[in-house]
């Protein structure tokens, strides 16, 4: 059961105003790096989407029973079952498997410090902020520094992990007549759990023989694993079975490599079962759609952050009244977002006018329409504030 323990601080309204004011700088760094961000982004979306009609257009799908010399470094895209001779092993706890991959997570049992808080404003521009730390046992995959707790004595950490977590991969493994490299080995497949049995524990040696049993299908070290106890390890296992794979990239004598486009990216997809070379592209220019999108997101949001920093003062300073500080916050909260969208979309615009100007020019367009709209927020919020 978790426990808890509550601190109450108070900051008064003249070291918020220093705190506001250093914020300032995070928002000046912030935004021009979110912009160069935002710029970048768009660079390789346009350089990945274009590799990928250029590899769409070039690629040649092969047999997977015999491998053409005429096709070397060609982008190739073949389907077959990948095997090894051999089973993937790992050498600490001496456990094999029939596997291309196998992967070790190793957990240990901690206490753990969870923060949560609370901050409400006082009249004057204070604030009080409330503080709940709650303190409970869970399994983590590395040890937590209690002496860093704030309640330290009453939740003391011990023990380490024994080797951490690895992965191994199979040697020679083919895919028809082709060898697969390593670090192809390392992308292939989704891993599903390896279960352990009672005889996996006579491939142990020395102590942690003596401590060690079976549970759930996982090595578990420790006394009683009904009852965990502070410092406990646990160690799982999870496989990728040999089988079915698709793989598109350049042919190399009887193997494969990335294939470098012409227009800047390399090229070298693998999926588990028989997948077409066609849908392998759109799932790749999905993929890029996905990343593109979310890094546009993640750009946005962070300039957002950058100009409320820079305008927290003006919330600060409203605060001494608590009720006009909240509206003056919203107000320049909005024209953040406001102001972070509009750039973002003047750079997506100014970045994509030179691959495809009529997309460019409408977003330019929206950015305009945003400036123009901020300009429009920003009087008016002027005018409720000398109004109130």
């Amino acid at each position: 059961m978790a426990d808890s323990y509550t601190e109450v601080t108070n900051q008064s309204w003249f070291s918020r105003i220093g705190d506001s004011i250093k914020g300032i700088l995070f928002g000046i760094i912030v935004i021009p790096v979110m912009v160069i961000l935002l710029w970048w982004n768009e660079g390789r979306a346009v350089t990945t989407a274009n590799s990928l009609e250029e590899g769409a257009a070039a690629v040649v799908s092969v047999a997977s029973d015999k491998v053409d010399p005429a096709n070397d470094k060609k982008l190739i895209h073949v389907m077959g079952e990948a095997a090894t001779p051999s089973p993937v092993s790992d050498p600490d706890f001496g456990i094999s498997a029939p596997a291309l991959r196998l992967l070790r997570t190793e957990e240990i049992y901690q206490w753990v410090e969870n923060k949560k808080s609370e901050t409400k404003q006082k009249v004057g521009g204070g604030e009080e902020t409330t503080t709940t730390y709650t303190y409970e046992k869970n399994w983590v995959d590395e040890p937590v520094k209690s002496s860093e707790f704030k309640q330290a004595a009453d939740h003391v950490n011990e023990g380490d992990l024994i080797a951490g977590n690895a992965e191994f991969t199979a040697e020679d493994v083919t895919l028809g007549s082709f060898k697969v490299p390593s670090e192809f080995v390392k992308r292939m497949g989704n891993p599903e759990k390896f279960t352990l049995k009672e005889e996996a524990l006579e491939s142990l040696t020395g102590d942690l023989k003596d401590v060690a049993s079976i549970q759930a299908g996982a090595f578990y070290f420790g006394e009683k694993p009904s009852a965990p106890q502070i410092g406990d390890v646990r160690i799982s296992y999870e496989i990728v079975k040999a089988g079915a794979f698709s793989i598109l990239a350049a042919q190399l004598g009887d193997t494969f490599e990335d294939y470098p486009t012409k227009a800047g990216d390399s090229i070298s997809f693998i999926e588990e079962g028989s997948v077409s070379a066609e849908t392998m592209f759109k799932n790749a220019a999905s993929a890029n759609t996905m990343i593109t999108w979310l890094v546009r997101f993640l750009g946005f949001l962070f300039m957002s952050f950058g100009f409320m920093a820079i305008m927290r003062p003006l919330s600060v300073l409203g605060s001494v009244i608590p009720f006009i500080g909240s509206i003056i916050g919203m107000g320049t909260g909005l024209i953040s977002f406001v102001l972070a969208g509009t750039i973002s979309l003047l750079v997506i615009a100014i970045a994509w006018i030179f691959v495809r100007p009529l997309l460019g020019i409408i977003l330019l367009a929206l950015a305009v329409g945003g400036f123009i709209y901020t300009r429009k927020l920003a009087a008016t919020s002027k005018s409720a504030a000398v109004t109130v």
